[in-house]
């Protein structure tokens, strides 16, 4: 009886997966390059390159170099679909050497095992290594609704990063220095230009400031403000060459605000001061220390002493198809919170301002060169793109791509852009337009293009950079399944989600006026 139990069950799985195979794939099997309509792809579970747990997401990451172990961690918040509803959110991590490829470290800190205990859930903190005591400490936000105060900050020690201690007894509750116990989270350590360690505490508008010398004992030392009435989340304080920086997420709901951005000076005292006239102090780079998409939220950074890198998450986007998805960005509110874990590298310019660049060992990773077809065409000549619905569509790409170019534009005025998710037969695809703000100034937008397409997408565009002089733009894209990186120059970064790349053609467009590309490479891994 068990035998034909077995052979039935056989059966009907091989009988399954041909109805699946004829289901999904037809008689006959899809010659990828020789067509170029669109295609139904999804994505893989688990990223590679933008790191995402195969299941749940990255929310709040919290990167330290780890001089011990020669190696980048970066601890974040672990999002499931299911969480419970008051224990949720315990640290994990991965670690990595290069900002490109990972490991995963699993569970470093769980939550509090009732929920009664002050970290019944997790927020968002940080870790260091203290070399004289031979100990890591996590600084951590306690959240519990249930507690006199819904937010405290807490701590854990470990003297290997595998074994990791509680300490019960210890505590910063933010009504006992007259600080909101709502909100009163997301610490950052670090040591100032006085020597000591210091902490800052995000609360009700305003940043805690405290110090200790042997990361036990905390004094409070004053408070400044945040950004007028902005909410700002997870900073980041540092010193790199001359300058101190100051890096936090405004968590203001309008789209074009809810950002990463930083302020800069010459003294950690001389940051605070920025805070009291925001306005006054943004940093010189033209874009109010704007450095990435709202697609990118939450970054901190960690150097090894050679590179600093900032780490974040782009949320993933809800919708029960991928044109849902690619214009579902949360523009009249929060967009989703977690998502896949973003690397760049920190640039520092010669007056002192940031940018954010490529992680160089990308270009190293995505090193299998891809052969470049061109799949149609309009107004498009000898790499000359000229007229207003100029494009050159270009074969399908895979699960992830390194795209470089070089654009030259014919005056100061010309607007082009790059569209994914495309075929010959699309009425909806996604682009990517570099856009001149005005003669010296672009910016880059995100439009759902197509005779069906809504055109500008709300909530999803970048910040202002400067024209170049010589007009020619260096492009580098990097994409992981859904997630998608643009550099420009130097001077510009711009994260974004575009689900439905892998397995689709893209194209590089022109909008009236005239561009020239050139140097098009496509490479992969």
């Amino acid at each position: 009886m068990k035998h034909k139990t077995y052979i039935s069950a056989i059966l009907m799985l091989g009988a399954l997966t041909m109805a699946c195979s004829k289901e999904n794939y037809g008689d006959a099997p899809r010659d990828w390059d020789a067509s170029a309509t669109y295609f139904a792809s999804a994505d893989d579970k688990g990223f590679s390159t933008y790191y995402t747990p195969a299941l749940g997401r990255v929310g709040d990451p919290m990167p330290f170099w780890d001089a011990k172990a020669g190696e980048f961690k970066v601890l974040y918040l672990q999002e499931f679909d299911n969480n419970a509803s008051m224990n949720f959110h315990p640290i994990w991590g991965v670690s990595t050497r290069d900002g490109a490829s990972y490991t995963s470290l699993g569970e470093v800190l769980p939550v509090g095992a009732s929920v009664l205990e002050q970290d019944a859930a997790i927020g968002t903190g940080c870790c260091v290594y203290d070399e004289a005591q031979g100990l890591y400490y996590i600084y951590y936000t306690g959240h519990n609704g249930n507690c006199t105060n819904r937010e405290v900050v807490l701590r854990a020690t470990s003297q290997d990063f595998k074994t990791w201690t509680k300490d019960l007894l210890w505590a910063l509750n933010g009504p006992d220095f007259g600080y909101s116990g709502v909100d009163f989270r997301d610490p950052q350590v670090f040591k100032a230009d006085d020597g000591m360690w210091h902490m800052v505490i995000s609360s009700n508008l305003r940043f805690a400031d405290f110090k200790s010398a042997d990361l036990k004992n905390w004094e409070h030392v004053g408070s400044f403000n945040m950004v007028w009435d902005r909410m700002c989340e997870c900073p980041d304080v540092f010193k790199m060459g001359d300058w101190w920086y100051f890096i936090y997420s405004e968590g203001y709901r309008a789209p074009w605000s809810r950002k990463v951005k930083y302020m800069m000076a010459s003294s950690w005292e001389g940051l605070k001061n920025c805070f009291a006239d925001p306005g006054a102090h943004w940093p010189q780079d033209g874009h109010e220390g704007v450095l990435d998409s709202r697609a990118f939220y939450a970054g901190k950074t960690a150097s090894d002493g050679t590179n600093r890198y900032m780490w974040g998450w782009s949320p993933f986007r809800s919708g029960t198809t991928v044109f849902d998805k690619n214009v579902n960005v949360g523009a009249d509110g929060e967009p989703n919170w977690s998502g896949s874990m973003v690397c760049h590298k920190i640039i520092q310019h010669e007056n002192g301002t940031l940018t954010l660049g490529e992680v160089p060992a990308m270009a190293a990773k995505y090193n299998v060169s891809k052969e470049l077809k061109v799949m149609a065409s309009n107004g498009y000549e000898n790499g000359t793109l000229t007229g207003d619905d100029a494009y050159v569509l270009y074969n399908r790409l895979g699960r992830a791509n390194h795209i470089s170019l070089k654009v030259t534009t014919s005056n100061n005025w010309d607007k082009f852009g790059f569209s994914f998710v495309r075929g010959t037969d699309s009425k909806k695809y996604y682009t990517m337009v570099v856009k001149p703000e005005n003669e010296w100034n672009r910016k880059v937008n995100f439009e759902e293009e197509g005779e069906e397409g809504k055109h500008f997408i709300d909530g999803a565009d970048g910040y202002w950079f400067a024209r170049p002089d010589d007009n020619v733009y260096n492009v580098d894209i990097y994409t992981d399944n859904s997630v998608v990186v643009m550099y420009i120059n130097d001077v510009c970064a711009y994260t974004q989600r575009i689900y439905g790349i892998q397995k689709n053609c893209w194209s590089i467009n022109n909008y009236g006026g005239s561009i020239t590309v050139s140097d098009v490479v496509v490479t992969q891994y």
